[in-house]
This record gives structure tokens, sequence and C-alpha cells, in this order.
């Protein structure tokens, strides 16, 4: 076992003893946590993100996050895994949000400065009513799911979760509603 993987090990038993701990009711175990959490969330997410304020704002969600859900932490688990998936999932839903929030996201098609601002070649401007017309000629569960997972940043699980699917399901519907615009459009 090399060194990292040995430190990683003690960290993880120490996190999860911790968590036991405070979910006893332990304050001092309970801050300890947090506090170590803070720094190896941050580090975690400062790699993957464009702005590093964000990572600051999203560890302060991941800590909420382990706040409301400490309670189900069960000790048959490691403690890393759960601890990240919450990460990823923090950091899904920031960036979802953060993305839905710009006004070109919400801007018509028709609307001529939208074409002039994010088309760089004009004699390709068409494709973007050809791609309106290829969804809206869809099915809603099919058009919905691509809508979800392509355009608004969902995960497969969050979308399959809204929609009563499975997440292989959401996958293949998704890919074949891309395969449906290439084709379409000839790329």
């Amino acid at each position: 076992m090399s060194q990292d993987s040995e430190n990683q090990a003690l960290e993880d038993d120490q996190w999860a003893h911790w968590a036991l701990a405070a979910q006893k009711g332990d304050k001092r175990a309970y801050g300890e946590l947090l506090h170590a959490l803070s720094g190896y969330v941050r580090s975690y997410l400062a790699g993957s993100l464009a702005n590093a304020d964000w990572a600051d704002d999203i560890t302060q969600e991941v800590l909420l996050s382990v706040h409301k859900s400490l309670a189900t932490y069960s000790a048959d688990r490691p403690f890393r895994p759960w601890l990240i998936s919450i990460i990823k999932f923090r950091r899904a839903d920031f960036l979802r949000k953060h993305y839905n929030k710009r006004d070109h996201a919400k801007a018509s098609l028709d609307h001529p400065d939208f074409l002039t601002s994010y088309v760089t070649n004009p004699q390709y401007s068409g494709e973007y009513k050809d791609v309106e017309k290829i969804l809206a000629s869809l099915p809603d569960d099919q058009r919905t799911v691509f809508q979800r997972l392509k355009l608004e940043g969902y995960t497969a699980q969050e979308v399959a979760n809204e929609m009563g699917m499975s997440e292989s399901a959401v996958k293949v519907s998704a890919h074949r509603t891309l395969k449906k615009i290439k084709d379409a459009l000839g790329t």
C-alpha cells in the first residue's frame, strides 16, 4: 500500500469516527469534522471550476448538506464516497443555477442580436431554427429528457428520477435525440 493510500485510509477512518461521534452529539468531533472537510472539499473543487470563488460558495453548500444529512451516514459505508456524492451533486446544482441565470440561455432564437453575438458564420445561423424544429417534432418525454440533460445541465440520475425512467433509458433517449439532430443537420 502506498503512502498516499495509507494516509487517505487514515483520513477516511478519522472522518468516519468524527461523523459517528457527531451523530451521538459530540460537538467537538462535529467541529473537527467540518474543519477537516472544508479544506478537502475546497481543494477537491478548485481544479474543476472556472472561477476560484465558486469553490468557496460550493464548499459552503457542501458543508450545509453534510450538516443536514449527517444522520444518514452509516458506519457500514466508507465516508469519502458518501462525501464525494454530496460534492458532485452540489457542484452540478450550483453550475446549473449559475448557467440558467445567464441572459443568453433565455434569449429567443429569433432575436437578431442573439444570432450575431453567438454565430460566427452567418451562413449556418439557420441551423438553430432547424434544431428547434427537430426538438419540436419529438415526443414530449424525449424532448424533455434531451432539454434537461443536454441543455439545462441536469444529471442523468436527476432526469431519471423526474421522468420515472431508468438512468440508462435517459442516456439512450438523449443519445438518440442527438443522433437525430446530427442526421438532420448533415453533420
